[in-house]
């Protein structure tokens, strides 16, 4: 099927430090590799290696790879004869680097879920039906890139500093704290308006912990840690993570792999914060009666510090408006979050809570507009 495109030109170009990016494209419609490298080369990309034949496009990734110039971003299509893009998706993940984030979009003209869930499975990290719109390439292309030079910054930056580990072991952990603060941030923007819902959930978590009875070093280290419990949400493809509607179960088991990909990034910390912030990424979306995820732990199964977050996580979301959702009064926030005692929530969280809720009533106020030059420094 020829691709065809939906809008006219655009004169919007990619950032300059993509326009290097190597990008192969792979379709058994000739007019579809001529539109596409047509739409890659005019925003800027100057590195598009295209073909028709699945076959050669599976050989030029591998001589590639082996001369050590790998190829940044996969586009393929799905139903091609020979080699099929199902086939063409398992080769190249498989053999990428297990360290390595690589991106592959599929173009297809298979409108089918099954399509989309194949290919996700299979490794593809976004699906585009044609016809597409050429702002669509041009937004889904950049976002993936940027999603890879950023894992690629991040691991290189590790690397580096792991060769320091013995002597600069309190460096490395900043640095590294840095850097996955950052990676949240990136994340976040992507899902919040405001860029300030992590922060906010810090705060609040560190109230609860306080109110609990808490030491001063652990309350501390819970505001530090908090902001970081949606740092996976940066593995999340755009049309699931800003859909403006209610997920396929398909779409929401995607969505809920986030916490493992948190838990991977904070992993083999060194720190007391760091080790606390795999356990909230882990295990913030547990409940209190066992419907959770990942895990369906049960009461105080579910670490302490993944409980607390769970409850400002909730109660921020609630109150501000999401793709999927308006923002609740406070007052139908607070209801939802005692509703919820017993069920999603342990009743000594619940109880804490709502003495916080009693007693401030400048929380809102003391929540909003917050920026902690601890965690994302200016």
């Amino acid at each position: 099927m020829v691709i065809g495109m939906a809008d006219g030109p655009v004169d919007a170009q990619v950032d300059a430090d993509l326009h290097d990016a190597r990008i192969l494209v792979v379709d058994d419609e000739p007019t579809n590799i001529v539109l596409l490298e047509r739409i890659l080369r005019s925003v800027g990309y100057v590195d598009v290696t295209a073909t028709c034949e699945p076959e050669e496009a599976w050989a030029s990734f591998v001589d590639e790879l082996r001369e050590g110039r790998p190829f940044d971003l996969v586009c393929t299509d799905l139903h091609m004869p020979g080699m099929s893009g199902l086939a063409l998706i398992e080769r190249v993940v498989a053999a990428a680097p297990p360290d390595d984030f690589l991106p592959v979009l599929v173009l297809t003209a298979d409108l089918q879920p099954a399509a989309e869930r194949e290919a996700l499975a299979r490794g593809a990290k976004d699906f585009l039906t044609k016809p597409f719109r050429r702002e669509q390439i041009r937004l889904r292309v950049a976002n993936l890139l940027r999603t890879r030079f950023l894992h690629q910054r991040l691991r290189d930056h590790a690397e580096r500093l792991e060769d320091m580990v013995r002597d600069r072991t309190i460096e490395l952990e900043a640095a590294r704290l840095d850097a996955l603060g950052r990676l949240a941030a990136a994340a976040e923007y992507r899902d919040h308006a405001t860029g300030q819902h992590a922060q906010r959930v810090g705060l609040l978590s560190a109230l609860l912990g306080a109110r609990l009875g808490l030491g001063a070093e652990e309350i501390d280290l819970l505001r530090r840690a908090a902001p970081l419990h949606d740092v996976g949400k940066i593995g999340i493809p755009d049309h699931i993570l800003l859909k403006p509607g209610k997920l396929t179960p398909e779409e929401f088991a995607q969505m809920q792999q986030h916490v493992g990909v948190g838990a991977k990034l904070l992993a083999q910390g060194r720190s007391k914060l760091i080790v606390m912030a795999e356990l909230i990424a882990q295990y913030h979306h547990e409940r209190w009666d066992g419907s959770g995820y990942p895990r369906a732990l049960r009461g105080d199964d579910i670490p302490l510090v993944g409980q607390i977050v769970a409850v400002a996580d909730v109660f921020d979301t609630l109150i501000h408006e999401r793709p999927y959702k308006r923002a609740w009064p406070l007052s139908e926030a607070v209801a939802e979050i005692r509703h919820q005692r017993d069920r999603w929530f342990a009743p000594r969280l619940v109880d804490a809570f709502l003495e916080i809720v009693a007693e401030r009533a400048d929380l809102l106020a003391d929540l909003e507009g917050v920026r902690d030059p601890d965690l994302f420094p200016d």
